[in-house]
């Protein structure tokens, strides 16, 4: 933002100061338009002046004040324009180079403080006039004096706000860059999508990430940017506000690493407090495809129908329009913050993903078996995949021939970051099931290292589904036997 300042070279008088005034005013908007914010009249020093504040934006909308007074020569032509808008009020630009100073308005100051001595040459009138003309000069003087001290604390007033505009946009500056520094990779899988091919996938994106930038190859995006903040608005299609708060909301509280959040919180509270926390919404239910889901899950997964009707019924998994399964996933308390999805539609569907706003950290498919509703929960079985936690729980149900005696939970965890720690350690028996792939292994091992109460099992086919889809074939192979020896 840069200062004018214009002046008026006369003797200060009232009539000629409001007409000045007005042309200056007109040069201004002629000049500088709607780049003008501020303009201010100054009675305070000897000679009467204007302050104006303009933003100096040129053609193209860049901030540039070389453009306006950079050299003597743009100078000159600022002069001779102001020059020529004040002419025709009798005011005379001063001579080019001249190093001459403006005339004081010591004249005016000496008719206040002048007294009315007795002269015998004036008549009564005259003196009358002469003492009127001094009243009306002293009573102009009070008034100037009252105008300068008011302008004196308007500007005190208005010089504050700017240092603490510049302040709170520094301060933000700040924020911005410590929510901006956060791991991308971290706000990627929190924003639901998957690692596949050196790509983060999901919800239509292909994005790379390079450190603290990243770019979408989808072919109806093809574009990139930098940061958390960024990254959060482009895959939510939100705007700054709403997407510093759903950093706050996955990584505010998390733990020390999020500090940075955390000091966002403390300080950003007229965002934090005032945008309304984004709510999940979960797919809508489409009713007419549930027995397509169904079918898909007894016999092309090999999930027992009264386990399926079961899941259903509690409403942990249903059908949406697009013929996908639907896993509801639920924070400790029972509240829904996220779904799984799973592809049903034709014979080689491989479409999975969670629905967009799930909160993978805060959310998780489980259900419980065993014991008593209220009892305490004393086993917790641990898998990669919604599909997987169930094929668990129904392989120990039909070897078993009925539910676990004690109060069992079984619980999809895609990744150690969402491991409910805190909750896991107070179960005093956790089995965990993540498969018998090399990565799974070391996820595994890793849950033992924060949790040794835990024991390791791993499935015998490739993941547990295939190895409840093997057992069924099993059964059914025994099954057959004995109806032909029966036969017999």
């Amino acid at each position: 933002m840069l200062l004018l300042q214009t002046k008026c070279g006369t003797a200060y008088e009232q009539d000629k100061v409001d007409s000045w005034l007005s042309a200056s005013k007109q040069w201004l908007d002629s000049r500088y338009g709607s780049r003008i914010v501020r303009a201010e009249l100054h009675l305070d020093e000897a000679t009467p002046h204007i302050h104006a504040y303009f933003v100096p934006l040129d053609e193209k909308g860049q901030l540039r004040a070389k453009h306006f007074f950079d050299g003597r020569q743009k100078m000159r032509e600022f002069q001779d324009s102001y020059s020529e808008a004040t002419e025709h009020l009798g005011l005379e630009r001063g001579i080019k180079g001249s190093r001459a100073q403006h005339q004081e308005i010591k004249d005016f100051y000496s008719v206040v403080n002048a007294g009315i001595e007795p002269d015998s040459s004036l008549t009564q009138l005259q003196l009358q006039a002469k003492a009127a003309d001094r009243d009306r000069a002293q009573a102009k003087k009070q008034q100037m004096e009252a105008t300068a001290k008011a302008l004196a604390l308007e500007n005190e007033l208005f010089d504050r706000r700017i240092k603490e505009l510049e302040a709170q946009v520094a301060f933000w500056q700040q924020q911005t860059q410590q929510l901006r520094d956060l791991d991308l990779e971290d706000v990627a899988w929190e924003l639901g999508l998957d690692y596949d091919q050196q790509r983060w996938r999901g919800h239509g994106h292909i994005i790379n990430i390079d450190g603290p930038k990243f770019y979408d190859f989808a072919p109806d995006q093809q574009k990139g940017s930098g940061g958390a903040i960024d990254l959060v608005m482009h895959v939510n299609q939100c705007n700054f506000r709403q997407a510093v708060v759903w950093l706050h909301e996955r990584f505010g509280e998390a733990s020390v690493e999020r500090a940075a959040l955390a000091h966002v919180k403390n300080r950003a509270a007229d965002i934090i407090q005032t945008e309304p926390r984004p709510q999940f919404t979960p797919p809508v239910e489409d009713k007419s495809n549930w027995t397509a889901v169904e079918r898909y899950l007894n016999q092309f997964r090999g999930i027992p129908s009264d386990c399926v009707q079961m899941l259903h019924s509690q409403g942990l998994v249903y059908a949406d329009d697009k013929q996908n399964a639907v896993f509801v996933m639920r924070n400790l308390e029972g509240q829904r913050n996220g779904a799984f999805l799973r592809g049903t539609r034709g014979e080689n569907n491989s479409f999975l993903g969670y629905s967009k706003g799930t909160k993978r950290s805060d959310s998780w498919f489980y259900f419980s078996l065993g014991g008593k509703a209220n009892d305490k929960t004393s086993r917790a079985i641990l898998c990669k995949s919604p599909i997987d936690a169930i094929s668990r729980a129904m392989l120990e149900y039909l070897i078993r021939g009925d539910v676990p005696p004690e109060r069992t939970v079984y619980m999809a965890i895609d990744d150690i970051k969402s491991l409910p720690l805190e909750r896991l350690q107070k179960v005093p028996n956790i089995v965990v099931a993540f498969g018998n792939d090399k990565s799974s292994d070391a996820a595994a091992q890793r849950v033992l290292e924060l949790m040794p109460q835990s024991q390791i099992k791993k499935s015998k086919a490739s993941d547990w589904n295939q190895q409840l889809l093997d057992y069924g074939r099993q059964l059914r192979q025994q099954q057959q036997q004995q109806d032909d020896e029966l036969s017999l």
